[in-house]
């Protein structure tokens, strides 16, 4: 099962939304959420809320094929997102997700028995390329008791 599948079976706003996941590499995550008028906003564009749930599902995307491998030892956690909106999304939009640490250093505090930290920064853009919303999301990998 890919991560986009996994996620697709496992998170119930991904199926909700009607996520696409484009890519997902320990590199990149690529989402897409396809244009629908129920989830809409008053101007006819994509909702905030589904914009951000959207970016937050591709911080994830990475998040999993990055650390996959640490599952059976901690547990991936948002901590705390921030969200810019930048322009009116129209259209279908889709979340580019990367990571801002390299893997092994959050695996090595991880290995000294520290809970890592690390953001993730994902643009926003619509099919002509302009970003309409950024956003950051800083995740930790909780260590199992």
């Amino acid at each position: 099962m890919s991560i986009g599948e996994l996620l697709a079976a496992t998170v119930p706003m991904a199926r909700t939304l009607n996520l696409e996941f484009v890519e997902t590499t320990p590199e990149r995550a690529v989402v897409r959420l396809p244009d629908q008028p129920d989830f809409h906003n008053h101007v006819g564009g994509p909702h905030a809320g589904a914009m951000f749930t959207l970016a937050e599902s591709a911080s994830g995307a990475i998040v999993l094929s990055a650390f996959g491998e640490q599952l059976s030892r901690a547990v991936p956690l948002a901590v705390r997102a921030e969200i810019g909106y930048k322009k009116l999304a129209m259209g279908p939009v889709t979340a580019t997700a990367t990571l801002g640490r390299p893997v092994a250093e959050v695996v090595a505090e991880l290995d000294a028995g520290l809970r890592p930290e690390f953001p993730v920064a994902i643009a926003i853009t619509r099919d002509d390329g302009a970003t309409t919303g950024e956003m950051t999301v800083v995740w930790t990998l909780r260590p199992n008791s």
